[in-house]
Order: C-alpha cells, then structure tokens, then sequence
C-alpha cells in the first residue's frame, strides 16, 4: 500500500506555528504602540483572520495523525477567511465589528480548544492541562473583547493585543503537543483481503 505523504501535515504545522507566532507578536505590538491608527489595526486583523483561515484548511485536510489540533478547523478556517475578506474591505469603519466578531472566533476557539484538551487527556499526552488553561484564558479575553468594543482607541489596542498574544499561544502551544508527524503513514483505507471459498466471499 502506498504511504500518504506527510507534505500537507508538515504545511499545516509550519503554517500554524508561523501564523500563532505573528499573531503573539503583534499582539505585543498593539499592547506597546497603542496609538496606532484603527485602519492599521484593521488590515493587520483583516490579513491575518484570511492566512489563518487558509492555514487551519490545509491542516484539516492533512489528517494527521491523531487528529486534534485540526479537527474543527474546516467550518472554522471558512468562517476566518470570509470574516477577514469583510474586515479588509473597509477596515477603518469597521472597527466595532471587527471586535465582535474576532472576540467571538477568540471565543469559539477557545471552547474548541477545551474539546481538544479534554482529547488530549485520554490520548496520553501529559501536557492536555496547559491546553486547556491557555483555552479557557484566551476565551475569557475574547468575552471581553466583544463587550469592551466600544472603549477608547488606545484601551481598544491593548485590549486587542492581549486577545491576538493570548490565541497565538494557544495554537501555537496545541499545534506544538497535539500535532504529530508520522513518515509511514498510511491512508485511511481499510482494505480487506477477500477470497473465495466453496463458490462464497469470505
């Protein structure tokens, strides 16, 4: 039988831990520099829901191996990549909705997060406690974010920041536990072997 390739795992977990680490830094970013302009804020949220969302596609559709961190990423990686293609669209006037929506996909994350960790568990993995800790912080944040939408400019970046640092360690600490990478993989296919006996398939 011929091995699956290990290529689309590999994107998917390179592509998750490149997009978590952009999302903590420019977490820090806005928590630093709070008086940046809310259209920067926006097209920095805009691009990064869309790569993300791309990303948590390709990591659906590698079926890797214990198939955890990428689970409910095919619903969820649709939903980033229309919200984010809205956001770029007019970023300035859309800072309130912007807000909403990532706090609420912060949100759902998290609550995604506390399934996996809960998997992780009765897989073995030893760490499922840290999942689960940085998912419950990070969706607490997120109920924040959609709440405190309407805040002053600056307390709005921070705000932001702490959301985008808080889902950029969570992926990228999932990703990192959960996520393994087997070369002699194969599909998932279960072939039986069929012979004849007395005329009849056995």
């Amino acid at each position: 039988m011929k091995m699956r390739s290990v290529t689309p795992m590999r994107i998917a977990k390179i592509g998750y831990i490149v997009m978590s680490v952009l999302f903590c830094a420019a977490g820090i970013l806005f928590i630093a520099a709070p008086e940046l302009s809310v259209s920067i804020i926006g097209v920095c949220i805009g691009v990064a829901m869309l790569l993300f969302g791309i990303v948590k596609l390709i990591g659906y559709f590698s079926k890797d191996l214990f198939r955890l961190a990428f689970q409910f990423d095919l619903e969820f990686g649709i939903l980033m990549i229309v919200l984010g293609g809205i956001v770029l669209f007019n970023p300035r006037n859309l800072i309130a909705f912007i807000c909403v929506v990532l706090g609420i996909s912060i949100l759902l994350d998290g609550l995604f997060k506390i399934r996996i960790a809960m998997d992780s568990r009765q897989f073995g993995i030893k760490s499922w406690w840290l999942i689960l800790a940085l998912a419950i912080i990070t969706g607490v944040i997120g109920v924040f974010l959609i709440y405190d939408s309407v805040v002053g400019a600056r307390a709005l970046s921070v705000l932001l920041g702490l959301t985008l640092l808080s889902e950029g360690a969570l992926n990228l600490y999932t990703v990192i536990s959960t996520v393994l990478i087997v070369k002699n993989q194969f599909p998932d296919v279960i072939e039986t072997d069929a012979f004849e006996m007395n005329g009849k398939e056995r």
